[in-house]
């Protein structure tokens, strides 16, 4: 076995391991302490590309994946009505729509404060940011630098995981959300002639 065989399979062995996406950086640092030895990126990025394409193939049911600013192993989009009988079961663990409108102005707006989310909203928002918070999906950015200090929110890395994102550049633009058919609240009402 060669090196570059060698890292290949350390590097999916890394992959396999980690819960999360993991970021080209930590696969280095990895590698580079196994070997004593100094990888530039771009090996790394070689590493990787042999793992992609060796998991396009059809013998395998997952790929590897750039998300969440990382890559990770993933099941094929072929697999996808078999993956769905397993989450429909775990169907109790979704986000309410209460959470949904509270993290979407998170994303957009972050940081905020709770009093800004709540302001937007034109509701409570203790219970929703809590559950956001235990999800991990937000975090705690600091402190506003108005009366009482409060608590600033934004998105984490596994809020870009759960949506399939690499940054938060990805997410859409409002003006792409503004379809009037779609958004539309009762039926359409002719005008009389």
């Amino acid at each position: 076995m060669d090196n570059f065989d060698f890292l290949v399979l350390h590097t999916e062995a890394l992959l396999f391991c980690s819960p999360m996406p993991i970021k080209i950086d930590e696969i280095q640092n990895c590698l580079a302490e196994l070997t004593e030895t100094a990888l530039t990126t771009t090996q790394i990025q070689l590493l990787v590309e042999a793992l992609i394409n060796k998991y396009l193939t059809g013998e395998f049911a997952f790929q590897l994946v750039q998300t969440g600013g990382g890559y990770q192993f993933l099941t094929k989009p072929t697999y996808q009505p078999t993956i769905q009988l397993l989450l429909k079961q775990k169907s109790k663990k979704r986000l309410s729509q209460a959470a949904l409108e509270t993290l979407a102005i998170i994303a957009y707006k972050q940081p905020i404060t709770k009093a800004q989310v709540e302001q937007i909203r034109g509701v409570n928002c203790d219970y929703a940011i809590q559950k956001l918070l235990e999800k991990e999906l937000i975090l705690m950015q600091g402190k506003a630098e108005t009366i009482g200090r409060p608590v600033l929110y934004g998105t984490t890395e596994k809020f870009m995981d759960y949506f399939g994102i690499n940054n938060l550049k990805e997410l859409p633009l409002p003006k792409d959300l503004a379809d009037e058919k779609n958004n539309e609240i009762g039926e359409t009402q002719q005008e009389e002639v």
